[in-house]
């Protein structure tokens, strides 16, 4: 009895540390955001390296902002960030595309750097399995097993997007089209968030795992969300809903870490960036990391103990609100 009462009261020190170490970590990690959302802040006021008639660093703050929410929870960043500017009346990322492409790749570093910083000892664990069995050319742990499945899962998507990224977004990137887009996949995720949650990451077929990571080729259709289909596709995997958050954080480091290279390479080695980027591309590359770094821990605090609802929920709202700007003749149905 003695014995068992010692394991038991062994096993509350563990938690309590386990407990104390999650309480630490998060107050670092707010700290860090907040510090980091406070320079973006007085950047955009003191307008650093912004330019008259381009981008303002107050709308880089608010598109950071946007990005680093809407890339991380499963709501859809590219749709959003038609959407912010189209009800703001902001034109000139519209009417300068290739200035678009490029504030796109600071955006989407500041979520990578988010992703990377949070989930670190993950990338170390993954990375090292990787090398591991690409060593010894065989799957030997569920480390390589997943790892290998990030890899592989990730052609696709790359190859797709590299490919036909531009020509999607023009042609499904209209309002109209992201309503529709944002309401369909809400249906389908509040469908497969009704499976049975079976299985922890660890617990993941190469199959399944690499299904899910193709999965992301749909999420270049604006109003799809890269989360929302990979969670999605999670939960039809029978996933947790926390595993399936964690696999589709996991999944954005390598697919969008090669569109920021593939897309920095085109759009700014090569092509230099015009006066007045500076400014907004640094504010809007903060913030996104910022706010990023909250979201992910919100997510992954919130889906522990409850279901991906509230996410359905709003992407219908917003669906419906967008309708009613058009219908309303606000905004026309084409940005």
């Amino acid at each position: 009895m003695a014995t068992e009462e010692l394991t038991q009261l062994e096993r509350d020190a563990v938690a309590d540390r386990r407990r104390s170490l999650t309480t630490r970590t998060r107050g670092v990690v707010y700290g860090v955001a907040l510090g980091l959302f406070v320079v973006a802040v007085v950047l955009a006021a003191f307008r650093v390296g912004e330019k008259a008639g381009r981008l303002s660093d107050w709308q880089a703050l608010a598109l950071g902002v946007t990005q680093g929410v809407s890339e991380l929870l499963p709501i859809s960043s590219s749709g959003h960030l038609i959407l912010v500017p189209w009800l703001a009346d902001w034109r000139y990322l519209a009417d300068h595309p290739d200035y678009n492409k490029t504030f796109d790749v600071a955006l989407h570093l500041g979520t990578l750097v988010a992703v990377v910083a949070y989930f670190w000892s993950d990338v170390v664990r993954y990375v090292s399995a990787f090398f591991a069995f690409a060593k010894r050319r065989a799957i030997r742990t569920n480390d390589e097993r997943l790892a290998v499945a990030i890899a592989i899962a990730t052609i696709p998507a790359a190859i797709v997007g590299a490919v036909g990224e531009s020509a999607i977004e023009d042609r499904l990137g209209q309002p109209w089209q992201i309503a529709i887009f944002l309401s369909f996949f809400a249906v389908l995720l509040w469908v497969a968030d009704r499976r049975p949650q079976q299985e922890t990451v660890n617990e993941l077929g190469l199959k399944r795992a690499v299904a899910i990571g193709v999965s992301q080729i749909l999420a270049l259709m604006p109003g799809v969300s890269r989360s929302g289909i990979t969670i999605t596709t999670g939960r039809f995997s029978n996933l947790t809903r926390d595993a399936a958050a964690r696999f589709s954080f996991l999944l954005l480091i390598p697919i969008v870490f090669g569109a920021v290279v593939y897309k920095g390479l085109k759009h700014v080695v090569l092509n230099p960036l015009p006066a007045g980027s500076t400014g907004p591309f640094v504010v809007g590359t903060i913030a996104a990391a910022a706010v990023g770094l909250v979201a992910i821990d919100a997510l992954l605090g919130y889906v522990r103990r409850h279901d991906y609802t509230p996410f359905v929920v709003y992407r219908l709202v917003v669906a419906a609100f967008i309708v009613v700007v058009i219908l309303s003749g606000w905004r026309g149905a084409s940005f």
